[in-house]
């Protein structure tokens, strides 16, 4: 890639006057060595399989092996045809679909990592709503898939995207900033307005811990999702509102990086502490066992 950082990702796009999706998909297919309208094929599959994953989670019953979580899409979303929900019906919207997703991942449906399996509920609810809200076409949307992608290359390779590594806010919260910046871009901000929602969003979710309950991707990590698209949309917003990040995305990146190394690694998706180790962590995962070994 020819960018290492947000700052030269910016500097590039505005020397070739394209935008991050479009710098994405060149870089994308010098790296492979497969034409533009391949890797362009191949995201536009990828956003196939995030708006089956919306689909499934919200008309099937998508209850995990363990018991522990499903519905929950379902149950935002009939609350939202019931009434005003206090988020708005777009807000609401997308944290139901995000919840969807994530719902199928917990039943072993097929979902597109994005970045982690753990998170992968937050850009398709994000994308999915947005197409559906403004009118926008797969293409359009997929544009916006390497927007997100350019993203979480620069998180990646600058700090952690894994929760055994640096918490939930390596999972989530890359997540949050990657569908934070992506969806500025698709309302047609700038390269600079897009990497200053990431700057917003990444500072939202700082020192979040990975205490999955039991060791299982499920509570708390769909209630994560459902917050996170919400957060995506707000900074989103804010961004395109002309608040800028005051301390540069890169360095909040790098700030990712501190605090995750230093996080202890009973808090890095082990289950040895936060949630899981809570009383009703502690029951829930004996009584999984016990169901297991019986």
């Amino acid at each position: 890639m020819k960018f290492a950082n947000l700052e030269q990702l910016i500097r590039l796009c505005e020397q070739e006057a394209v935008a991050i999706g479009q710098l994405m998909v060149a870089e994308q297919a010098a790296e492979t060595g497969k034409t533009e309208q391949q890797v362009i094929l191949q995201m536009t599959e990828y956003y196939g399989v995030m708006k089956e994953a919306v689909q499934k989670g919200l008309v099937s019953e998508m209850l995990p092996r363990s018991g522990l979580t499903g519905g929950d899409a379902r149950r935002v979303h009939a609350y939202l045809q019931e009434g005003m929900p206090s988020l708005g019906e777009e807000t609401c919207t997308a944290m139901a679909y995000a919840l969807a997703v994530s719902e199928v991942n917990a039943s072993m449906g097929r979902i597109i990592a994005t970045p982690t399996a753990g998170s992968c509920g937050i850009i398709p609810g994000v994308f999915v709503s947005s197409q559906e809200r403004f009118g926008w076409s797969d293409a359009h949307m997929v544009q916006g898939l390497f927007s997100a992608g350019a993203i979480g290359y620069v998180i990646a390779n600058n700090s952690f995207v894994s929760g055994a590594e640096g918490g939930c806010q390596a999972e989530v919260g890359s997540a949050i900033g990657m569908a934070a910046g992506a969806l500025v871009e698709l309302r047609g901000g700038t390269p600079e307005q897009a990497v200053h929602a990431v700057g917003l969003a990444l500072k939202n979710t700082l020192g979040l811990i990975c205490d999955p309950v039991a060791g299982l991707v499920e509570i708390p990590c769909i209630i994560r999702n459902g917050f996170g698209a919400v957060t995506a949309m707000a900074a989103a917003d804010m961004a395109l509102a002309g608040i800028r990040s005051v301390i540069p995305s890169d360095e909040v990146i790098d700030v990712m990086l501190e605090v995750g190394s230093m996080m202890p690694e009973k808090h890095r998706e082990t289950a040895q502490g936060g949630l899981a180790q809570t009383p009703t962590g502690k029951r829930i995962m004996k009584e999984l066992y016990e169901k297991e070994e019986g």
